[in-house]
């Protein structure tokens, strides 16, 4: 079973980790231009508090859930931007405000689900636990982002295997999001921690394989780095097939990065 109050905490120290790279930014460092195409500092954090307050009406209100996603759906033009945008010109403290506020009340509905409940989303219901691994990755992936376009690094954490494990259980979502039947051969991945610990998923004896760094694995699986720039090994042709186009997230892959060099 899940230890969804273990993952709680995951999920706040990956939210306060990207908070202590924006904290002290001003509306110019807000405007930093980022890796992800049209977007600066200030779309990303705008995105996280978007998402996070669409999380929240599933864990508070599930009912108005459905009513809500097809008004908003229907405005004219994609929510995802339009969610992103809010943050464009926003005074900086008033931007980090929203998000802090909206991460913190997402975690106390989160913690209030009753066991086994399966809230709505945009996709398949899931369980709380299911929506905190998922907000857990997509902060991670977004804070690389932000990392990326400030020029800081970041210290991998355990935190990764909640990005993995989702990496890893998306494998048939990222053959059909790119109109391919789900694989039926299984994949045996093998990763290594930040602290040299293994990470494995998928039975031992499988003939197809992906092994190298938990890190890299989790800048594929979140498409923050191109394959080629990666120290990951694919065995057997379902491996091979899925490393190029494996993601965790929901929705459509997006642009690819280009390689770094």
């Amino acid at each position: 079973m899940t230890d969804t109050t273990a993952l709680l905490d995951d999920l706040r120290a990956e939210n306060d980790a990207l908070d202590a790279l924006v904290a002290d930014l001003d509306a110019r460092g807000m405007a930093t231009a980022t890796p992800a195409e049209g977007w600066t500092v200030a779309h990303q954090l705008s995105h996280l508090a978007w998402t996070d307050r669409w999380s929240l009406l599933a864990a508070r209100d599930p009912e108005a859930f459905p009513a809500a996603v097809e008004k908003e759906f229907t405005l004219g033009y994609d929510a995802v931007d339009r969610g992103a945008a809010e943050g464009v010109g926003e005074d900086p403290a008033a931007l980090l405000a929203r998000w802090r506020t909206g991460r913190r009340e997402l975690l106390a509905a989160l913690a209030a689900v009753p066991e086994g409940t399966r809230l709505p989303w945009f996709g398949p219901p899931m369980k709380a636990a299911s929506m905190a691994t998922a907000r857990l990755m997509e902060t991670w992936a977004h804070g690389q982002d932000v990392a990326d376009a400030l020029g800081a690094d970041r210290a991998p954490t355990a935190r990764l295997r909640h990005v993995a494990h989702l990496g890893v259980r998306t494998m048939g979502f990222a053959f059909a999001v790119h109109g391919r039947p789900a694989p039926e051969a299984p994949v045996r991945v093998e990763l290594t921690g930040p602290d040299g610990e293994s990470w494995t998923w998928g039975p031992p004896d499988a003939a197809d394989r992906v092994t190298g760094p938990a890190l890299d694995f989790c800048l594929l699986v979140t498409r923050r780095r191109h394959p080629d720039d990666l120290a990951l090994t694919a065995e057997g042709d379902t491996a091979r097939a899925w490393l190029p186009i494996a993601q965790a997230f929901a929705g459509p892959p997006g642009t690819d990065r280009p390689p770094l060099a």
